[in-house]
């Protein structure tokens, strides 16, 4: 016998016969589906319909975005049928046709499917507007793909560079469509991997990688060539690396993308990197800092002079935190120099240089100049090498202050690292005044956040840095966060203020154990307890600390 959905929920006590009867008639009068309508009215939540019937059913619920759908498999049902019934055709096997659907009971839309496409039907739960926006995803790209295909198949090995100029041409409708679906999620970068059996294209969102869709192999050489001309690159060298970049205008946003393309075994791999110049500034006090954290970081970049150092692994939103304090420091009475590679934000007011190899304009050479231009304030990129590293240091002592970036993993490992890098300990010892160790954590989805209950081995790490929490907080998964549970990034921070008895230890060059217990001695709060106590508070969840502090 063939169930409903209001029996159904019934049946679960998720609503009453009364609730029931009322959305019935509201569905009859407006033409919606029932389950619309209860989530609507507030009876139901989205998440409680897709439970209920998966369990009452046994049929599967679908999360669309962690699924490669093949184009194929996509061209098996119109995109008419598509979005009339709100269905995405997920596989085949054999001669069933499984099919990710927002209203599994829908037995007339999976006749007609069954009628049109010859394939018996099974369908899975999938939400509907992760539904909707797979449909325009996978349908919206079509035409074009077609249109490219068909003429690749015309002219096979042809140049494929006669049409990308062409703003209607397929080719170009193709890459804007892939970099508008970019802006729109929020994503930091969109990779295009040439893969063995097809073009993978995958877009970073808040840090982790996500594989968007898969387009057919052939059409590599077209796409590549497009934003090799988008970037003005040499569309004609395929075997060495090119950068680039090119500024658009997105939906009345101002991007930036820098592309990357890199020769691999299977063709060229393009990364481009999404700059929002309409939102390149983040005031100081919303870059996650404790209260704490933040007057010690704030009293480190108000000295007249010395260095202050930004660390951390790549993509740990060390070049934010750097544009956040030139921010705050910019003003009418200092001149403010940077050399940088690349400029990724242009701030007005400020000098920026951009190191450029092809005419050895190096960070050091840059460096030396910039020092000539009688700066206050000096902003490096990245220490690199011992050159750069030398003549920062100086240039801290001869009353500058110098900002910059390192990679290492803590605060203290910084003082080691300038050491190992050929740094006098007396120079180290007399510049650095400031260092910041900060990681980025993914934020608890506001939408479906709920929560949660510590298990005993959570609350006993918590209770070890003397932080109690009843409960804590996670994310269900919802449309605003793509299923993730994840919405933005926060960064967790450890600020280290030089003090004279750290001084007298670099000078003796003692080991990093040394200077990291003095520094907790004297009120340094640790990377890590600074994660949980915004985990404690419900800002971020224990696994995302967890994630980025493995090592501590």
């Amino acid at each position: 016998m063939r169930k409903k959905i209001g029996d159904l929920l019934v049946e679960a006590g998720l609503i009453t016969d009364e609730q029931l009867q009322i959305s019935l008639k509201e569905q009859r009068e407006y033409g919606m589906r029932l389950g619309d309508v209860l989530i609507a009215r507030g009876f139901i939540t989205e998440q409680q319909l897709i439970e209920t019937l998966s369990l009452q059913l046994g049929i599967p619920h679908i999360q669309l975005y962690r699924h490669k759908i093949d184009t194929k498999v996509v061209n098996i049902v119109s995109e008419h049928l598509a979005e009339r019934h709100q269905v995405l055709p997920v596989r085949t096997e054999g001669n069933k046709l499984v099919v990710a659907m927002a209203d599994p009971l829908d037995y007339f839309a999976i006749d007609e499917l069954r009628m049109n496409t010859g394939y018996r039907i099974e369908p899975v739960i999938a939400s509907k507007d992760e539904l909707l926006r797979a449909i325009k995803r996978h349908y919206s790209l079509q035409e074009s793909v077609a249109q490219i295909m068909e003429n690749l198949q015309a002219k096979e090995w042809a140049e494929p560079l006669d049409e990308p100029e062409e703003e209607d041409s397929p080719v170009v409708k193709t890459v804007n469509q892939i970099i508008l679906q970019a802006v729109h999620m929020g994503a930091s970068d969109i990779h295009i991997d040439p893969q063995e059996d097809g073009l993978s294209i995958r877009y970073r969102v808040d840090g982790m990688m996500r594989t968007e869709r898969s387009l057919p192999l052939h059409m590599q050489s077209v796409i590549v060539a497009r934003i090799k001309i988008m970037g003005n690159l040499n569309v004609a060298e395929r075997r060495l690396p090119q950068d680039g970049r090119v500024q658009m205008d997105i939906e009345f946003r101002r991007v930036d993308i820098r592309i990357s393309t890199l020769p691999t075994i299977h063709g060229e791999k393009v990364v481009m990197r999404i700059l929002d110049l309409g939102n390149s500034l983040t005031e100081i006090e919303k870059l996650g800092f404790s209260e704490s954290n933040l007057q010690k970081f704030v009293k480190g970049i108000s000295r007249p002079h010395g260095v202050v150092l930004i660390t951390g692994p790549t993509g740990s939103g060390k070049t934010t935190t750097l544009y956040s304090a030139l921010s705050r420091l910019n003003s009418d009475e200092v001149n403010i120099i940077t050399v940088e590679d690349p400029v990724e934000y242009q701030l007005s007011g400020i000098n920026q240089v951009q190191v450029n190899a092809a005419t050895d304009l190096t960070f050091a050479k840059g460096l030396r100049a910039i020092l000539r231009q009688d700066p206050n304030i000096v902003m490096v990129g990245e220490i690199r090498d011992s050159e750069t590293a030398e003549i920062a240091v100086r240039a801290a002592m001869t009353g500058h202050l110098v900002l910059s970036t390192l990679h290492t993993n803590s605060a203290v490992n910084a003082l080691t690292r300038l050491i190992d890098m050929g740094v006098e300990p007396f120079l180290v010892s007399s510049s650095v005044h400031c260092i910041v160790a900060q990681r980025l954590v993914r934020k608890v989805c506001p939408h479906c956040a709920c929560d949660d209950s510590p298990t005993i081995e959570e609350q006993t790490l918590l209770r070890a840095h003397g932080i109690e929490a009843g409960t804590l907080r996670k994310g269900n998964g919802c449309r605003e966060c793509g299923r993730s549970g994840y919405k933005g990034r926060l960064a967790i921070h450890e600020v280290l203020l030089v003090d004279d008895v750290l001084r007298s230890m670099i000078l003796q060059k003692r080991p990093d154990n040394e200077y990291l217990h003095h520094a907790l001695r004297k009120g340094m709060v640790p990377i890590l307890k600074d994660g949980l106590e915004k985990a404690a508070a419900g800002l971020t969840t224990l696994s995302e600390i967890f994630r980025v502090t493995s090592n501590e």
